[in-house]
């Protein structure tokens, strides 16, 4: 009887390893292969992507900002009221106040006192512009040179003539210009043998000077400038004692005068210069200056009411 339950059993095993060919031992073995817990995604196809890009397309709305006119408002909107009522408060609960120029100018005056700091500091004014023109376009950073009513510096500009013409020079030299030259002053420029606030040039020699388009950058002659041109006189009297300002992104920050200086000569250069800003912008297109802002080297930026100092629009028939 028990012969005959062995051979069952090995008939049984055979059977099972013809059935079950994968044993014990081969699934412990499968068991420890390394297992990859993550994947990469498939890329999906370009025309998935486009009609993706599609969709998206049309459910983006472009949301324009909303201008709230708080004129008819108790408070300003997400400020806590329109002046505050006691002497310490916090700033940005309260709108900025906006002071009349004379009125900004004697806090200046009133800050350096309190201060005790330099008299004859310079006083700067800072233009945020309105670079918008009609379709889409903007006005082009620029850099204007003008006369002040009332100059603050003591010294006159250094100019550099660039000129072939012998008698030209010695015109240019009679006039007030610190070197005037041709070509041959290329080079000591390089070098920094000569440096000099401005440059003239004459229009045939322009094409002499481009060696030193990257070396004075800005300064480098042109004709919208003005510093291109025949009448060289004229241009030494508007560069040995104009005053300069850049435009920078949209904003204009140049100094106008001395804390020292009297107040109504302050107002007075501050329009001179906001008149020039002005012109380069016609004036049917809105206003190009948006904000004004008035501070001495030590004090605090003072907002200023623009009325005074914009130039009359034309009124829309």
């Amino acid at each position: 009887m028990a012969a005959s339950s062995r051979s069952l059993l090995r008939v049984l095993s055979r059977c099972q390893s013809q059935f079950f060919p994968v044993s014990c031992s081969s699934l412990s073995a499968h068991r420890q292969l390394p297992v990859r817990s993550y994947a990469a995604a498939a890329k999906p196809a370009q025309k998935e992507k486009k009609e993706k890009k599609e969709e998206t397309g049309q459910e983006k709305v472009v949301k324009e900002k909303r201008k709230i006119d708080d004129r008819d408002r108790h408070k300003p909107y997400g400020l806590t009221a329109w002046a505050p009522l006691d002497d310490v408060y916090f700033v940005r609960y309260y709108p900025k106040p906006v002071y009349e120029m004379p009125v900004a100018i004697e806090m200046l005056k009133n800050f350096q006192k309190l201060d005790f700091t330099p008299e004859n500091q310079p006083v700067y004014i800072n233009l945020c512009l309105d670079m918008k023109l009609e379709k889409k376009k903007k006005v082009e950073p620029f850099v204007s040179t003008m006369y002040l009513p009332h100059p603050f510096k003591t010294d006159n500009n250094k100019v550099v003539v660039f000129t072939e013409n012998p008698d030209q020079a010695r015109i240019a030299m009679e006039n007030g210009a610190t070197v005037a030259g041709g070509a041959e002053l290329v080079e000591k420029i390089l070098a920094d043998e000569i440096t000099a606030d401005f440059y003239l040039a004459e229009p045939d020699i322009v094409q002499k000077l481009l060696p030193l388009k990257n070396k004075l950058r800005k300064k480098f002659p042109k004709s919208k400038r003005g510093s291109v041109g025949m009448n060289i006189p004229k241009m030494l009297a508007l560069f040995r004692t104009g005053h300069e300002y850049i435009v920078e992104d949209v904003c204009v920050n140049t100094q106008i005068a001395t804390l020292d200086m009297p107040k109504d000569i302050i107002v007075e250069n501050i329009q001179a210069v906001c008149k020039d800003v002005a012109s380069h912008k016609p004036t049917e297109l809105g206003p190009f200056i948006v904000q004004a802002v008035i501070c001495s080297r030590t004090s605090e930026g003072l907002c200023v009411k623009m009325e005074d100092l914009l130039p009359e629009q034309p009124e829309k028939a």
